[in-house]
């Protein structure tokens, strides 16, 4: 399930470092971090679906990778972008 455009458009906006941006971390982890509420939300009316949930896993994993490369590059920016997103840490 791919995310909607004008969710992923203002995503990007949101969160870009200059106009055009949408390969920093910041933006890939709050990229993910929609997908991954979107399935999140998914699988609480379909329980069984086993496909999405490792859909989900791997997502979870990728959105972990890219945290940890910016918490090791820019941990100031580590820290906002957890506070702005509300992710534990």
């Amino acid at each position: 399930m791919p995310l909607p455009k004008d969710i992923k458009s203002t995503t990007i906006k949101d969160f870009a470092r200059f106009e055009g941006d949408t390969g920093s971390p910041e933006v890939q982890v709050a990229l993910l971090t929609q997908r991954i509420n979107q399935l999140t939300d998914h699988l609480r009316t379909h329980k069984h679906d086993e496909h999405s949930r490792r859909g989900l896993l791997q997502l979870v994993g990728q959105r972990k990778r890219h945290l940890r490369y910016l918490n090791r590059k820019n941990p100031a920016g580590y820290r906002a972008l957890i506070e702005r997103l509300g992710l534990r840490r």
